[in-house]
C-alpha cells in the first residue's frame, strides 16, 4: 500500500468519527419525528456524511481528516472541484468501488495512490500539500 493511500485511508477514518458524532445528534432530534430504524441506520448516516464531505470540498478542496494528513483534492485539470464531481466521486466511492476493490486488488491504486477508480470516474486527484 502506498504511503498516499495509508493516508488516505487515516483521512476517511478521522472524517468518519467526526461524521458518526455528528449523526449522532441529528438522530437525538429525528429519533422523536422519524420511527422508522431503517432511516435512522441508512439514510441519516450516509445523508450527513455526504453532505458535511460536499461542504467541505466544495469550500476549501479537504475535508477535516484530509487536512490534518495534509492532503488535498484537485480537479486534475486544475480548476476548481465542480458540484457534479464531488458528487459523482461520492457515489462511485460508496457503491461501485468496492466492487472494482474486490475485483482487481493490484490496479486498484493508480499514480502512487493518487488516483483510486471513484477518482478517475469523477475526474479528481488527491495530492499531498
Amino acid at each position: 500500500m502506498e504511503s498516499i493511500t495509508k493516508k488516505r485511508t487515516a483521512a476517511f477514518l478521522i472524517d468518519t468519527a467526526i461524521s458518526t458524532a455528528v449523526t449522532l445528534g441529528v438522530e437525538y432530534f429525528l429519533r422523536k419525528k422519524v420511527k422508522n430504524e431503517a432511516v435512522h441506520a441508512l439514510v441519516t448516516p450516509t445523508v450527513v456524511m455526504w453532505t458535511l464531505e460536499y461542504a467541505q470540498l466544495r469550500k476549501k478542496g479537504q475535508t477535516i481528516g484530509y487536512k490534518a494528513m495534509g492532503l488535498a483534492l484537485e480537479n486534475e485539470d486544475g480548476h476548481a472541484l465542480s458540484d457534479c464531481q464531488i458528487i459523482k466521486r461520492m457515489a462511485y466511492r460508496d457503491t461501485v468501488s468496492t466492487f472494482d476493490y474486490l475485483k482487481n486488488r493490484q490496479a486498484f491504486e493508480q499514480q502512487h495512490g493518487q488516483r483510486l477508480p471513484h477518482d478517475s470516474f469523477a475526474g479528481t486527484i488527491v495530492k499531498e500539500k
